[in-house]
């Protein structure tokens, strides 16, 4: 099993940059592919950001790409997400996850929530416009 815990949330003015991480143990984290998710009050969760087991291929959302980066240090366990230029739009509930297979190819980037089997708690990131 895997465990994650998100930290770095917050409370910031629309604008303005924020860094979320999301720490992992208890399994071997380079095998696993790695999602960012979010979400709002009233809504269904959404895909974000997601990252490859060796970080070399991602994928984001139409509504963050080019704003949002999402990288990984396999070496510490981390998985991070920059986010830049923050709108009120973006204010939610952050989750990272890990996907459910632990092994794939080097391409492997999950967008469905079903394909995750780990979760973190969450971080709450709220933008004030």
């Amino acid at each position: 099993q895997v465990q994650l815990a998100e930290s770095g949330g917050g409370w910031v003015q629309a604008g303005d940059s924020l860094r979320l991480s999301c720490a992992a143990s208890g399994g071997a984290f380079g095998s696993y592919a790695m999602g960012w998710f979010r979400q709002a009050p009233g809504k269904e969760r959404e895909f974000v950001a997601a990252i490859a087991r060796d970080g070399r291929a991602t994928y984001y959302a139409v509504s963050v790409k080019g704003r949002f980066i999402v990288s990984r240090d396999n070496a510490r366990n981390t998985v991070s997400l920059q986010m830049n230029s923050l709108k009120a739009e973006d204010t939610a509930i952050y989750y990272c996850a890990a996907a459910a297979r632990s092994v794939g190819t080097i391409f492997f980037v999950p967008r469905g929530s079903n394909e995750y089997g780990y979760w973190g708690q969450g971080t709450q990131v709220t933008v004030s416009s």
